[in-house]
């Protein structure tokens, strides 16, 4: 493949006709919305991981976002901490038709007041065998520092870079008729600036709700 169609502008040129194209065909005929149960549904108690709390998402953020369904919970695990509370965010989209699309947390967080440290693709073994790659950041805000991890999924895709994701819903929309997909992140408060263990919470918490996750995100 020549070298030009890998750079940035080369990609957005193809996701934006891969966009006219989809939006062409889309008009032409109805979107397939599949039913699902809602993300409020998901079990209190995953794994090892029982449920802490449930924060409400504001209606700002809600209305910023325009997802579909959102779920914001804390979860901890006694025989692993028993005082660091790790957050679920998950952001539902059935369909991106009308122009209602993700929002990278990358861009989301520094206008939060977050600053990044470090960013890198961190590839977790789930209990299944399946080995899925997402974004690891490290984040501070003043004395804070947290470990977050992110991706989007659509039924049995894991997808961390953005570009992908795009291309791959616009791909959905041209073959099944379907743009939808979900933002999943987890956030894990870096304790005496020790990543490693942070790394070791944030990948046990996702091994236990990845499975149970899934039933909740249209097949």
């Amino acid at each position: 493949m020549p070298r030009f169609l890998k750079s940035t502008p080369a990609k957005f040129i193809t996701i934006l006709l891969l966009l006219q194209t989809a939006v062409l065909y889309s008009s032409i005929r109805p979107e397939s919305v599949p039913p699902n149960a809602p993300l409020s549904a998901l079990p209190h108690k995953l794994g090892s991981w029982n449920f802490f709390r449930e924060d409400p998402v504001d209606q700002e953020t809600q209305d910023v976002l325009k997802a579909d369904d959102l779920l914001f919970r804390f979860y901890v695990d006694p025989a692993q901490s028993r005082t660091t509370a790790v957050s679920l965010f998950v952001a539902a989209f059935r369909s991106q038709s009308n122009g209602k699309t993700p929002h990278s947390p990358k861009n989301c967080l520094p206008g939060s007041g977050w600053t990044q440290l470090s960013n890198s693709l961190y590839t977790i073994q789930l209990e299944s065998g399946q080995s899925i790659e997402v974004n690891r950041y490290i984040v501070t805000h003043g004395e804070e520092r947290s470990l977050v991890m992110y991706w989007y999924q659509s039924r049995d895709r894991v997808i961390a870079d953005e570009f992908k994701a795009r291309f791959w819903v616009m791909a959905d929309a041209l073959r099944l008729n379907r743009t939808d997909t979900a933002l999943v992140r987890v956030v894990v408060p870096v304790v005496d600036r020790n990543e490693d263990q942070a790394t070791q919470l944030a990948t046990s918490f996702i091994k236990s709700f990845f499975q149970p996750l899934h039933s909740y995100l249209p097949a």
